[in-house]
This record gives C-alpha cells, sequence and structure tokens, in this order.
C-alpha cells in the first residue's frame, strides 16, 4: 500500500514517514503543499495523510480541489486544531477522517488502516480468499488455520491483491500501489515476490490461489 505523507513540521514529517515504513507502507513525503497537489494528482496512493497547516498550498485547498476533480483517494487529516467547526469542515470538504495533533502513533495507524479499507470497499480488517486469511490489523496471515510469516513486503503484495480479489491486477499496478518515488527496484522486482508469496501461499496447498494472466498480471483467488 502506497500513502502521502504531506506534513510541513520536519520532525514530525520523518517521524510519520519512518513509522509508517516500518509498518510495511510505501511512502512519498513531502513539505510543501504545491508539491503534495501535483503528487496527490499524478500518484495512485492508497491514502494521504495531510497536514492542514502546509506552506504554498494549504490542505483546506488541496483536499476541496482533489475532490473537485473527482480524485478519490481517502484523506487522512492532520491539524492541531482542537475544534468542532475545524473537524465539520475537513468532512465537509472531503475528508475521510480527521486526527487531532498531538495524537498517539497507535491511533493514526489504525485509522491508516481502516481509511485503506474504507477507500478499497472493505469494512473488516480480515480479508478472506477461499480458506486464506490476512489480517490488515495484526499483519497475520494464515491459510487453512496453518500460521504463514511473510515479510513486510510480501505482506503489503498479498494485501494488496486481496483487496482486488478476483480481479487482474497488472504488474505496473502493483509496482505503483507498492514502491515510493524514490525506489530504484528492478525491473522483475514484482514478479520476484510474486514467486515467495507463491512458495509459501500455494507450494504445500493443492487449490493455486494466486493466478497468473499471461500478458496483463496476476490475480488472487482460485480459477474456476
Amino acid at each position: 500500500m502506497r500513502i502521502l505523507v504531506a506534513e510541513d513540521h520536519p520532525n514530525l514529517a520523518r517521524s510519520l514517514a519512518d513509522g509508517l515504513r516500518e509498518e510495511g507502507y510505501a511512502v512519498d513525503l513531502t513539505q510543501d503543499g504545491n508539491e503534495a497537489m501535483h503528487l496527490a494528482q499524478t500518484n495512485p496512493y492508497d491514502g494521504i495523510v495531510l497536514d492542514i497547516m502546509l506552506p504554498g498550498k494549504d490542505g483546506w485547498t488541496i483536499l476541496k480541489t482533489l475532490r473537485q476533480r473527482n480524485i478519490t483517494i481517502p484523506v487522512l487529516c492532520l491539524t492541531a486544531r482542537d475544534g468542532v467547526e475545524y473537524r465539520v469542515k475537513g468532512l465537509d470538504l472531503g475528508a475521510d477522517d480527521y486526527l487531532v495533533k498531538p495524537f498517539a502513533w497507535t491511533e493514526l495507524t489504525a485509522r491508516v488502516r481502516a481509511m485503506i479499507r474504507r477507500g478499497h470497499g472493505k469494512n473488516s480488517a480480515i480479508l478472506r480468499t477461499n480458506d486464506l486469511e490476512i489480517d490488515t490489523a495484526t499483519k497475520a496471515v494464515r491459510r487453512g488455520g496453518t500460521p504463514i510469516a511473510l515479510s513486510a513486503r510480501e505482506f503489503s503484495l498479498l494485501e494488496y491483491l486481496a483487496h482486488r480479489k478476483g480481479q487482474v491486477v497488472s504488474r505496473t499496478d502493483i509496482w505503483e500501489h507498492l514502491y515510493d518515488q524514490h525506489d530504484e527496484a528492478a525491473s522483475n522486482v514484482v514478479d520476484v515476490y510474486i514467486g515467495y508469496l507463491r512458495a509459501k501461499i500455494d507450494k504445500d496447498f493443492p487449490l493455486k490461489l494466486i493466478q497468473t494472466r499471461r500478458g496483463q498480471g496476476y490475480v488472487l483467488g482460485s480459477e474456476e
């Protein structure tokens, strides 16, 4: 999952980006409102963490412009202003959630997870495909009740495929949602990680869940 963090306070910005990366997210970071506006319009983010008081364009302007242009990326607004009128304004402009500084890290990550789930049309933290169960809150994965250990990158890939269950997902689409703007991984990295996942998710089970659509991409879900 790929997230844009737009926060102008240097220490908080770095903490947010580093912490979300440790959670397994690909993160693009900016401290400028104009750059945030540009990035949000040119990248398929799964969510945006948006500070309201940004230089250049402020968060309200960014949010309003995105929604006017029918860009529906979920947005979590951050602000130091704890007033009902500010929360109402953010929600009326199209924010999906609103968090007041200072905040607990566990609350922020829980809200980010919920925001991304809603953005993909899911309400539960548990994603299921046949006998495969993915807990997006605890990062636990089970197949047929058997725990499966995944790296952060492997989990992110599996989670993204699960959110798109039954749909063909292209290599380009996977790349854009799993890697940030500074990643310079090899061109075959998506195929490599699909191979890692298959070795853990499918190898020991008769029913194969990760399907290849030649020339198109991959699908999570058993073939009919």
